[in-house]
């Protein structure tokens, strides 16, 4: 039996000394006693659900020095300037990377040393390296925590190959307990970092991916950019980040909003790191209101007061949807998560699979089915994307599906037929292949595969491949099919689906919807607002802005909106009474309190504001449906390198031919494959690109566009053609 490490008293004593909270949320507690036990610890918690204070309280509360391993620099920056603003002592924490000089280097290794600092971040690179290793054998390490952990898994949406050497690095340095921590992972990629990490039985805490405060809509892509400019002005000085696939678009859409006198700034890879670090922190510092941005903006940040997450472009995955739109209301208030769909943008994304490897094109198909599926989809958007990540729920009420329910009709005759045909095709097949045997396909791999004999060949002719493809889908959250793991994407039977097809019954579907027409803008959902006094809200956030201008550090790093909103009802006028405050502890009140603390007494005295007679704690409620669920590891990793023929062989070597050709001096013409190949945008951006570097590398190349996902093969091809173009 495993033995606790302190009583809970002990435990909500010190969350309230060093964080100033009341309570734990969810599951924290157990992880936080799980990892005070030293064991092994994997958890899996969405945004917004405290999974840094997992690691941070018990490194706090333990001897020695917690290493804390993080993808970004930013992130790690942001981590520490948020912890440190708990405590009264800077050396509490520190992060070591490249960004640091030789001094400041010497200044964290001496308090690391020293033992001073109980939380440590690095980055995968620093961690790795020799002198770094030596000195890390120095000192005694509480434990290894892995934020963002799904960088781990070749099956997960941010992939970092260098993540996946830090287990033999730990075993360098010095074995200690591990703890993995992510927001977004399936059951596939669990399953890939417990096996890389070496915790296959690591004790599991899975939270609940449901954030009831988030409201999720998608919209037809019609007016996109005018529908955004609406949302955007119809919502003055609130934080919205704005997605969009590529550079160009970014770039493009951030101008459309400055001229139009809303202050906004763009975000991507491309640019040079000074620029990128001074955006991010003006829309940090609340100097602009809004950041348009590609997928390299979001990780790096912690900032809980952003109340729109707009995708101008559908994501490439669920997994990539839940982890942007997860930005939003980290605090619990209003967090509205728009995304404009239209069914090319699909198309646009599967183009850009091509020439990679085959593998690598069924996963990224299958995972913009998924996508599109949801997009499309009439049925409570929060149960579909949480049945994604194995988890159950009742209809939400605060999605449009849900707010503005469409069509259902009988479906068991449809139903019984999807059913039947999977049944009859053996279970071999996907969800995009059974749709197209239903309404009657000739298409080679139908005929290969002699499914044109089937019985329930065109036995659905009557309607379309998308029609079917939403029958399937609502069977896959009815339970009736399931996908599987290890074959990914394969539709089989259900023991609920195989009863079905036995004992037919009424079963209600919904009307699919033509995302290509227009429809009526959605009303704005209308989420909680402070019920405190507003006027002392507005003089709070100024002090508290001016403050942060002077200490160069984001404003919510200070004081959170709900604990401004909180001193706004109860007016604390004493260090004691602003320490009951929720999320305001000690170390805050010695190092913030005192011009807040002048600020309301003077705002009491001037207003005769009679105070209510106790100073009363609020706490955040519990959410509905949290659930543990413990997941026994099931190891049913598809290898990447198991590939069969890959099509970018003969492509390759044509390649090499025709850069031949263009380096030597003659000027072919190859625009006419290149656009039919590869996105307007993504040309754009490498004739930028390949403008403005000193040399030519593909690997610099390739590094400078990682995150985009641009293959070696594009990349080749069109500097072939500006080397034409522009050299010849």
């Amino acid at each position: 039996m495993t033995i606790k490490y302190m009583n809970s008293d002990l435990l909500h004593k010190s969350l309230k000394q060093h964080f100033g909270f009341g309570r734990f949320k969810g599951e924290q507690e157990s992880i936080i006693h799980n990892i005070l036990d030293g064991n092994n610890t994997f958890v899996l918690m969405p945004t917004g659900g405290g999974k840094s204070l997992c690691y941070q309280l018990p490194a706090l509360m333990q001897e020695g020095t917690a290493i804390v391993i993080s993808p970004l620099i930013a992130l790690m920056k942001n981590q520490v300037d948020a912890l440190r603003s708990y405590s009264s002592n800077d050396s509490i924490t520190h992060f070591l990377n490249s960004s640091l000089n030789k001094a400041e280097t010497t200044k964290v290794r001496e308090d690391v040393l020293k033992g001073k600092t109980k939380l440590l971040y690095v980055a995968p690179e620093t961690l790795t390296k020799e002198d770094n290793i030596e000195f890390f054998q120095q000192i005694k390490i509480s434990f290894y925590a892995i934020d963002e952990a799904h960088c781990i898994s070749e099956w997960g949406h941010d992939f970092r190959p260098e993540y996946r050497r830090l287990r033999p690095t730990i075993e360098k340095i010095g074995i200690a307990p591990i703890i993995a921590l992510t927001a977004t992972a399936t059951l596939k990629v669990q399953h890939d970092i417990q096996k890389n990490l070496g915790i296959p039985n690591a004790d599991l805490y899975k939270a609940s991916f449901n954030r009831e405060n988030l409201y999720y809509e998608i919209r037809p892509k019609v007016n996109a950019t005018k529908e955004i400019i609406k949302i955007i002005k119809n919502n003055p000085r609130k934080s919205i980040i704005i997605y969009c696939l590529s550079r160009k678009k970014v770039e493009e859409l951030a101008q459309t909003l400055q001229v139009n006198d809303i202050k906004a700034l763009a975000y991507h890879a491309g640019m040079d790191a000074n620029t990128r670090a001074k955006h991010q922190d003006e829309f940090l510092m609340e100097d602009v209101d809004v950041i348009v941005a590609t997928i390299a903006f979001g990780m790096g940040i912690d900032k809980p007061d952003v109340r729109f997450v707009i995708h101008y472009d559908i994501p490439k995955s669920l997994e990539s949807y839940y982890q942007e739109t997860g930005r939003a209301g980290r605090d619990g208030g209003e967090g509205q998560c728009i995304a404009f769909y239209s069914y090319k943008d699909i198309q646009k994304l599967e183009k850009f699979m091509q020439g990679k490897p085959v593998a690598e094109q069924e996963i990224g198909k299958q995972l913009l089915i998924e996508t599109a599926s949801f997009a499309e989809s009439s049925i409570c958007r929060r149960i579909t994307l949480l049945n994604y990540f194995g988890e159950d729920i009742e209809p939400c009420g605060n999605c449009d599906n849900c707010k503005y329910p469409k069509e259902r009709f009988e479906g068991q005759e449809y139903v019984s037929i999807a059913l039947e045909t999977i049944q009859e095709m053996q279970e071999k097949f996907k969800a995009e292949l059974i749709a197209e045997v239903i309404v009657g396909s000739e298409n080679s791999e139908i005929k290969s595969h002699n499914l044109h004999l089937l019985k329930h060949y065109g036995a659905g002719s009557e309607h379309d491949v998308k029609f079917w493809t939403a029958v399937l889908r609502q069977s896959l959250i009815g339970r009736f099919i399931e996908k599987e793991i290890d074959n990914y994407g394969l539709i089989f039977l259900t023991e609920l689906g195989e009863q079905f097809i036995k004992n037919p019954h009424p079963y209600t579907l919904i009307r699919h919807v033509n995302y290509e027409e227009s429809e009526e803008e959605a009303q704005n959902n209308a989420m909680v607002s402070s019920s405190g006094d507003p006027k002392l809200v507005k003089m709070l956030k100024d002090l508290r802005k001016k403050i942060a201008k002077q200490k160069d550090i984001p404003p919510y790093v200070i004081f959170q909106d709900t604990s401004l909103d909180e001193m706004s009802i109860h007016y604390p006028l004493t260090e004691e009474e602003l320490s009951n405050i929720s999320g305001v502890g000690s170390g805050k009140v010695s190092r913030y309190g005192e011009p807040f603390l002048q600020l309301i007494n003077q705002y009491v005295e001037d207003n005769q504001i009679e105070r209510p007679d106790d100073l009363v704690v609020r706490t955040v409620v519990k959410k509905s449906g949290d659930k543990l669920q413990i997941i026994k590891s099931i190891d049913r990793q598809v290898p990447l390198n198991e590939i069969a023929d890959s099509l970018g062989i003969e492509l390759e070597a044509l390649i090499k031919k025709l850069e031949a050709i263009v380096y030597s001096g003659t000027k072919i013409d190859i625009a006419y494959y290149i656009e039919s190949e590869i996105d307007e945008d993504k040309i754009d951006d490498l004739f930028d690109y390949f403008m403005d570097v000193d040399d030519d590398n593909i690997s610099d190349a390739l590094d400078e566009f990682e995150e985009e996902g641009f293959t070696e093969d594009e990349i080749r091809l069109v500097r072939i053609m500006f080397i034409s173009e522009v050299a010849n």
